[in-house]
């Protein structure tokens, strides 16, 4: 058990840490842009929501109630407004100056507020359909395992995620360090490369979900 409980581990977090979402790719042209202390809050954000999400389907799968989450409706309304949110993020890549000075990048002179990079990682792992799926059948898969215990399944994925947050920090800090090589011109780039991306993923989702039904 112990050792099938490491694999499943490992499996989970591998996938996570090359999980090429949104969330990614604000992760990276944040650290990129602010440095690792910005970066690292969006990541808190972004695991802190993975650990809601993860909290969410345990209860959901240790009271059976995971049929909810396969309501069509329920799938079509979260990825209309996920969707909407990624467009919205995306968008604002698009408005932003990027200049640099000595060792570091500012975007209009301004650090963005600690609960407002929080508050952003958070929303954009949230509102992302996907990572609720994801996590649903991470869960369900360990649950077994262990024996459909709540408390078993919170601390085992607890430990999941404190192994997540140091990947996703690490990815900040190797982001950090490649930004004293690039000039204004290719963070402008980068910027509208992310906010490209964040407003693909928002439309493909609405697409999916609503148009192509």
């Amino acid at each position: 058990m112990t050792f099938g409980l490491f694999y499943q581990g490992f499996i989970i977090l591998l996938l996570m840490t090359f999980s090429f979402g949104p969330a990614f790719f604000s992760l990276i042209n944040t650290g990129i842009k602010h440095g690792y202390k910005q970066g690292s809050l969006l990541a808190i954000g972004v695991v802190f929501s993975d650990f809601f999400l993860c909290t969410t389907m345990c209860l959901l799968v240790y009271f059976g109630a995971v049929n909810l989450l396969h309501s069509e409706k329920a799938q079509t309304f979260s990825a209309i407004i996920g969707g909407i949110i990624l467009i919205v993020f995306g968008a604002f890549y698009f408005k932003k100056h990027v200049t640099k000075t000595d060792d570091s990048v500012e975007v209009d002179n301004k650090t963005p507020h600690p609960m407002l990079m929080i508050t952003k990682g958070f929303l954009l792992n949230f509102f992302n359909p996907t990572v609720w799926f994801l996590w649903l059948g991470y869960v369900t898969a360990v649950s077994k395992t262990l024996d459909y215990s709540l408390v078993k399944m919170i601390i085992f994925f607890s430990i999941v995620l404190g192994a997540i947050l140091c990947v996703e920090l690490t990815k900040v800090f190797l982001a950090e360090k490649i930004k004293v090589y690039l000039t204004d011109t290719l963070m402008t780039i980068i910027n509208y490369i992310t906010g490209t991306i964040l407003i693909i993923f928002g439309l493909v989702l609405i697409y999916n979900h609503f148009f192509a039904k």
